[in-house]
């Protein structure tokens, strides 16, 4: 199994609060960035160090420093925009690339319209991040169009995901790790999480 679940008495408290019908815009988007940078810190745990000398204020001192320029984060526009300061909190001077799909909703097929990479994508490792998991076509599709590009290493951050959603990674990106917060009961006939939160773009933007 390729996914790590943040089981956490505050990840719980806050994904209640990010839940309720009755949570307003700002504190919406306050609380994805707080379960995002979370997540990312999670997801660093493997994090390669490179070795360097420091000065502190009593002595020189060798000690280890992440280079930055190693790693991207593809959000899938436009809810996935909402994780990316939580992300930025974590590593700053990261590389952001986009991709934009939509859902066909007679299908539930994904459909690309936006693609934009940092340069030299495939030597970097990539975190493709979006709020839901829900049926996985959205994730699988991002994945392997960066696979295409020639990303080797690639993690998966989502802050709610779907047993269905985590299978279709599981089966077709079974070297992709899953990141989230919870793990969700089922999917509905439109293919919403349930009980999930709504759609998370729609409450990160206020657009309904």
């Amino acid at each position: 199994m390729n996914e790590f679940v943040l089981n956490h008495p505050l990840i719980t408290h806050k994904l209640a609060i990010l839940r309720d019908i009755n949570t307003g815009t700002k504190e919406f988007r306050e609380l994805v960035t707080e379960i995002s940078t979370i997540l990312m810190y999670e997801a660093m745990w493997d994090a390669k160090l490179e070795k360097t000398t420091i000065e502190t204020p009593l002595e020189k001192m060798e000690t280890g420093m992440l280079n930055e320029d190693n790693y991207a984060i593809v959000p899938i526009l436009r809810a996935g925009m909402g994780m990316v300061d939580g992300i930025l909190n974590v590593i700053p001077n990261v590389k952001i690339g986009h991709i934009g799909l939509y859902r066909n909703e007679e299908t539930f097929e994904p459909v690309e319209y936006y693609y934009k990479m940092p340069d030299g994508i495939g030597s970097r490792e990539v975190l493709v991040v979006d709020p839901m998991l829900a049926t996985g076509g959205s994730a699988s599709a991002t994945i392997s169009r960066l696979k295409r590009d020639g990303v080797s290493k690639i993690k998966l951050l989502c802050i709610v995901a779907a047993p269905q959603g985590i299978k279709t990674i599981e089966d077709e990106h079974p070297d992709v790790k899953i990141f989230c917060a919870t793990v969700d009961r089922e999917l509905n006939e439109n293919a919403y999480i349930l009980p999930g939160l709504g759609d998370a773009g729609d409450r990160v933007y206020g657009t309904k």
